[in-house]
């Protein structure tokens, strides 16, 4: 068998073995379709699908009550929420859904949240945050590419620059 037909035959295969074996095709899974692909509970236990904010500009950030710097950007990230009205901004409580609903009267915000739990850290080392570290937050656009990952508390005028341009 000469190289070509043998590389033709192995894309080919290739094609249908993904098809056949969803795993295979893993390595070619987006940020966007492993975290939209999710589905999380409100703090009144409602499921919400992440794939309820496709199809606009979203900024997923992932949170918990334990967490100084997650805590500390809240405001910020309430204040560029109202900034950008047409940006939906989604918190992700690594957390337990009691912790964050007696934590909102501390720190309001108008955002929604969702409760992710501890499961959270394994969902953000798929995301690309290996650390598992918080606060991480994601931006994407209207069409689900993500334009910025931030890892660390942010830095308000950094992302109301990312959030002017989508």
């Amino acid at each position: 068998m000469n190289r070509r037909h043998f590389l033709s035959q192995s894309l080919a295969f290739a094609g249908v073995a993904t098809g056949l074996f969803p795993c295979l095709a893993s390595a070619q899974t987006t940020e966007a379709q492993i975290l939209f692909a999710q589905s999380y509970p409100d703090l009144n236990g409602t499921d919400q699908p992440l794939q309820n904010w496709r199809g606009r500009p979203v900024v997923m950030n992932f949170w918990a009550t334990w967490c100084p710097p997650c805590v500390k950007e809240m405001p910020d990230l309430e204040a560029l929420n109202q900034k950008y009205p047409d940006i939906a901004f989604v918190g992700l409580g690594v957390d337990t859904a009691a912790n964050m609903r007696n934590f909102l009267p501390k720190v309001q915000v108008t955002y929604d949240l969702l409760v992710v739990g501890y499961g959270g850290i394994e969902l953000m080392k798929q995301l690309g945050n290996t650390a598992g570290g918080l606060p991480f937050t994601l931006v994407f656009n209207e069409k689900g590419r993500m334009v910025k990952r931030i890892l660390g508390q942010v830095k308000p005028e950094t992302l109301d620059e990312v959030l002017a341009r989508l």
